[in-house]
């Protein structure tokens, strides 16, 4: 017995469900010190309420995620409408960093997973599903590799340990981000830098300039005009690279296409106020990832991995050391030991186990707590979002080839 809704009440409820979380927040003192995103606390409640419906009843609730994926867009291009290319050049080194980083984690993360499947004497490519074709890779990664590990390798339930990883990971994802930027926070005493550079309504200081326009009709009009243009604009780039053999994500065409926009219409339209930095850019971020996330975590279908819950588990919690020693130890000193390292290890811990928008959700919730961190919330999309979708794919088939 199933039990299908639709976009429309999917949405709301959605919105309902990240009011709850809110509320969850703010009565719950160890949701706040340990900076768990408003999103996860009510929708792993949501997730884990509809998994015991359905152990009691055998009823399945579904929902209708359509509305979910145009709002990660939105969000995306909201970061590339503050994210001048002055920015991005003062970034330039932290990203390169970044980037090696994460190349050498994914190789780290695969040896990792098949490691501990050979030694529960597994299929050690049961285990390369367990790395980066599900954790940094996400849902998408691990769905479209799952045909090749059926029909070359014989792995008849990739499909399904994929995503219950990914499923799992993600979870685990968007508990680690704050507790570990928290703990760095601490105890390296840290304080935040200037609250300059791009907005994403994540933390922004109420006394900068930029933040004291208040939020009118025609404000919120004209952001949203040229967040749609971003993604006309993304959807124009996403059309010509895939025509060129190139399958780059297209909330990374929106981010990119934001970012031509806010480098090129300022500069030939002096004038013209444009929305970089100003509340009502703030509060469609805010709005777009929260629901995005609370969608996603409500959705979750439990019930669906407990048949692989032994193995899985093991992996996991192996694969969950993992990330956060290599984030306290690797990353954050690489990053600089300060404020903005705190905030990119964050979302280091969203991109290593879960997805972007829970990198970005982590990020977020420490920069509410702790101040703004703008070099964070460009370097870390455009690595998990570009870099990590074109390199993954070369580690992963290099693993199949080894193991094949």
């Amino acid at each position: 017995m199933s039990l299908e809704i639709g976009s429309f009440a999917t949405f709301n409820v959605a919105i309902v469900v990240l009011a709850i979380g809110r509320w969850l927040n703010q009565r719950v003192a160890v949701l706040r010190q340990f900076n768990i995103p408003e999103p996860v606390s009510s929708g792993l409640l949501v997730c884990v309420l509809l998994a015991l419906v359905h152990a009691v009843s055998g009823l399945e609730v579904g929902f209708n995620l359509a509305t979910r994926d145009f709002l990660l867009l939105y969000f995306f291009a909201a970061i590339g409408l503050g994210a001048d290319i002055r920015t991005l050049i003062a970034g330039g080194r932290p990203l390169l960093v970044l980037v090696g980083l994460t190349l050498g984690y994914m190789v780290l993360q695969n040896l990792t997973g098949v490691g501990v499947a050979s030694l529960m004497g597994l299929d050690p490519l049961k285990g390369l599903l367990g790395g980066s074709v599900s954790l940094l890779g996400g849902h998408g990664t691990a769905i479209a590799w799952a045909p090749r590990f059926v029909r070359d390798h014989g792995i008849d339930n990739a499909l399904e340990i994929g995503i219950a990883c990914a499923t799992l990971g993600l979870v685990l994802a968007s508990l680690m981000g704050g507790p570990v930027a928290r703990f760095l926070i601490h105890r390296h005493r840290l304080r935040t830098g200037p609250a300059d550079g791009p907005s994403t309504g994540a933390g922004e200081r109420a006394d900068t300039p930029s933040d004291l326009r208040p939020v009118t009709y025609f404000s919120l009009l004209s952001t949203l005009f040229w967040l749609n243009m971003s993604l006309a604009v993304g959807e124009v780039l996403h059309t010509s690279l895939q025509a060129m053999g190139s399958n780059l994500p297209l909330f990374v065409c929106s981010l990119f296409g934001a970012i031509l926009l806010t480098n090129l219409v300022p500069r030939l339209l002096p004038r013209m106020r444009w929305p970089a930095g100003s509340r009502s850019l703030a509060l469609m971020s805010e709005i777009s990832l929260g629901i995005f996330l609370t969608m996603s975590l409500m959705s979750l279908q439990l019930w669906t991995i407990a048949g692989l819950a032994g193995p899985i588990l093991l992996i996991l919690a192996a694969q969950f050391l993992v990330a956060l020693v290599f984030a306290v130890v690797v990353v954050f000193p690489a990053m600089g030991s300060d404020y903005d390292a705190a905030v990119i290890c964050s979302g280091f811990g969203g991109i290593s186990l879960g997805a972007t928008p829970t990198a970005m959700a982590n990020m977020a919730a420490v920069s509410h707590r702790y101040g703004p961190s703008p070099q964070a919330f460009i370097i870390v999309p455009l690595v998990s979002g570009f870099f990590v979708d074109i390199s993954n794919a070369v580690v992963i088939q290099r693993f199949l080839n080894w193991l094949g």
